[in-house]
């Protein structure tokens, strides 16, 4: 497991500095916060054509997919970029995007918040499970799709949400995959 180099939070009510999350070390990570995360993309990009015999197209298709996803991410607050091949044949990868997102419009209650995207996710019809949880860092409103797990967990001090968001196009979000992630984001710490 690769872990980000940082320490615990001492306090529960005390705002944190940063964060600390165990992510297996096959999962490639891009640093969001570094100006060079492009020519980390290209890297996981290219090394997961590598040798698979992968056209052209597909992998221009997978490099302008999370180009964007990331793009879209980082106008989000998105600092992290995993990503794990899941295919042979360098089909798009299961993603993890590491979000922080201030508190805003979004309720301050983990359980008014999963009560608000329980009502959206009704409206869009989508079929996900909307839950609150308890995890080591704190209380976290679950939303689990057929592809997607998102995992927004209540930062100390109410200063917002860490947003762990899962994508596993290929796999779906059922079984090993759903485990393996409720398991990455039970490892998060607060740091001080």
């Amino acid at each position: 497991m690769k872990e980000s180099p940082k320490a615990d939070v001492s306090s529960p009510t005390a705002i944190p500095s940063d964060y600390r999350l165990l992510v297996p070390r096959e999962w490639f990570r891009i640093d969001l916060m570094q100006e060079r995360w492009r020519t980390q993309l290209k890297t996981f990009v290219s090394r997961q054509a590598e040798g698979h015999h992968v056209s052209a197209d597909l992998t221009r298709n997978v490099w302008a997919t999370l180009r964007n996803t990331a793009e879209a991410g980082r106008a989000r607050g998105a600092m992290e970029f995993f990503l794990l091949t899941t295919s042979r044949h360098g089909g798009h990868p299961t993603s993890l995007l590491v979000s922080s997102v201030p508190l805003g419009g979004t309720p301050a209650d983990p359980q008014k918040f999963a009560a608000l995207l329980e009502m959206r996710e009704s409206e869009s019809r989508t079929g996900a499970q909307v839950s609150v949880v308890d995890l080591p860092a704190g209380a976290a409103v679950r939303v689990l799709g057929a592809t997607t797990l998102n995992v927004h967990t209540l930062m100390p001090g109410g200063v917002g949400y860490l947003t762990l968001s899962f994508s596993a196009p290929l796999t779906g979000m059922i079984g090993p995959m759903e485990r393996l992630c409720d398991a990455i984001a039970g490892s998060l710490r607060w740091v001080a």
